[in-house]
């Protein structure tokens, strides 16, 4: 599937956006054209997480310090940003021969200790990329370097740590070259837990296929392309930890369905799951699917079904779940600009743009979200931007606010009696009572933004909630007691 030349688009004029419900309030937090490479070229912003310390935390693929005065060098950075839109560098990544790593092609995951892991596409002892290890602060310890293709692949994805172990996604790796997936150990040794076929999917190198972890201990994802057999768009898949992977679903080449499911899937509490493609359907501009467990599809929506595609075009990245029951999401084109868009979408299909990127003056608010959105403990929404930001052209962070509440978040999201839960939340302190299910836990306020607990004896699955002078806050999902 050939993809638009993204950077090659017009300059974008101010438009007012009359659609903008009362409760929804757009802000950009900040330009990250200081870590970009001159001209903003190449710098894609990845996902952002929340760490513990309620900051925001991202990377790039391009940019940085290191890479300062090359405008095509694909170095990268890890960055945080504050709620207030304060912008730090906390690792510059370099390029060709470095051992910790370059060129991300993926946001960070947050573990329960409270440092993040994330890979990079060069790099490493190897110079095929690396996953790694980086504690708030910036210290950056590197657990593995990957070999490369036709052996371990390149990990252009995300990992999600379960079972001890963090799981991902190469593409170009085993012995055909169709990808891999992998585990590797804390202490970095690396388990190749299924090597795709062609005939289950392609995991090909540029897109950043991530895996989710559902509440049965199985893995689900997909493969962007397939090269033998029907599903040359695509599959769905289901993965034990130990390996075994059943095909759910092929996006048949004529993608009527869809073509290109990028970035994996979201569970919604009745057990569907929910994507998105970056192609195909009706206008051939990509679509919103769900698919039962047991690999039913049904599409929901397809993009560019309004005139000069002003609902969207080209979803790159998958959905969230917000707190109100509906998918929120990004598109890289269309909208009132052609410059990208923030929707919405209900679990029965209903869907609205939320907002048009470049809406303000020389596009400040920023064009081209490749990253998922991800709702924050104060109850927002908050993203990034490839390009755009004014000056050097490096993309956005921002703040979508649609009125919904704060809440609190466990991590991790299921454990057993006795064991420690992080709680994340926004304004914590004075914390009067924590509880299961109903079940009353011992805990400590550490912070504004951070409760410790124990999981109590009688406790059973169900929502977390946390009494503080200002209300009640009550946990986004169950969480799962362990047996």
């Amino acid at each position: 599937m050939e993809m638009r030349n993204w950077f090659g688009r017009s300059v974008c004029v101010l438009l007012l956006w009359a659609g903008l419900a009362s409760a929804q309030t757009f802000t950009v937090l900040t330009s990250l054209s200081q870590i970009a490479p001159p001209g903003g070229g190449g710098n894609l912003v990845w996902t952002l997480v929340q760490g513990f310390d309620g900051n925001f935390y991202g990377t790039t693929q391009g940019g940085g310090g290191t890479c300062a005065n090359n405008p095509f060098a694909t170095c990268g950075v890890v960055f945080k940003v504050t709620p207030t839109g304060t912008l730090t560098t906390l690792y510059d990544f370099c390029q060709n021969n470095c051992t910790d790593g370059g060129a991300p092609f993926s946001g960070l995951s947050l573990s329960p200790s409270g440092h993040f892991y994330g890979t990079t596409t060069t790099g490493g002892t190897s110079h095929n990329g690396a996953l790694y290890e980086i504690t708030p602060a910036g210290k950056l310890t590197t657990l593995h370097s990957f070999t490369g293709a036709n052996a371990e692949g390149i990990p252009y994805g995300p990992v999600v740590e379960a079972n001890g172990a963090f799981y991902g996604a190469t593409g170009l790796g085993g012995a055909s070259g169709y990808g891999t997936i992998y585990k590797v150990t804390p202490t970095g040794t690396l388990t190749t837990v299924h090597t795709f076929s062609g005939t289950d999917g392609e995991q090909v190198g540029l897109e950043a296929e991530g895996l989710l972890e559902a509440p049965n201990g199985d893995f689900y994802g997909v493969t962007a392309y397939g090269t033998l057999g029907s599903n040359g768009c695509g599959t769905i898949f289901k993965m034990t930890s130990k390996g075994a992977l059943k095909t759910l679903y092929s996006f048949d080449s004529s993608s009527a369905e869809g073509c290109g499911p990028f970035d994996g899937l979201v569970q919604a509490p009745n057990g569907d799951f929910y994507g998105t493609t970056v192609g195909g359907g009706t206008a051939n501009d990509g679509t919103i699917f769900k698919m039962t467990p047991n690999g039913t599809l049904t599409s929901l929506y397809n993009f560019c079904s309004q005139s000069n595609c002003a609902d969207g075009s080209m979803p790159n990245a998958g959905m969230i779940l917000g707190t109100d029951g509906n998918f929120y999401g990004t598109t890289i084109y269309g909208g009132a600009t052609n410059q990208g868009t923030i929707f919405q979408i209900t679990p029965g299909g209903t869907y609205k743009a939320l907002y048009s990127f470049c809406s303000q003056a020389s596009c400040a608010d920023g064009i081209f979200s490749y990253s998922r959105l991800i709702q924050a403990t104060d109850g927002n929404f908050y993203g990034t931007t490839s390009a755009g930001g004014g000056g050097n052209n490096g993309g956005t962070a921002f703040k979508l606010s649609m009125g919904l509440a704060p809440f609190v978040q466990t991590l991790p999201a299921s454990s057993k009696v006795g064991s420690q839960v992080k709680i994340l939340g926004t304004d914590l302190t004075g914390a009067t009572s924590v509880t299961f299910d109903g079940t009353a836990a011992t805990f400590k306020v550490d912070g504004r933004t951070l409760i410790v607990a124990t999981v109590p004896v009688g406790a059973r699955t169900g929502k977390v909630r946390v009494k503080t002078p200002k209300g009640t806050l009550v946990s986004n999902i169950a969480f799962r007691v362990l047996p």
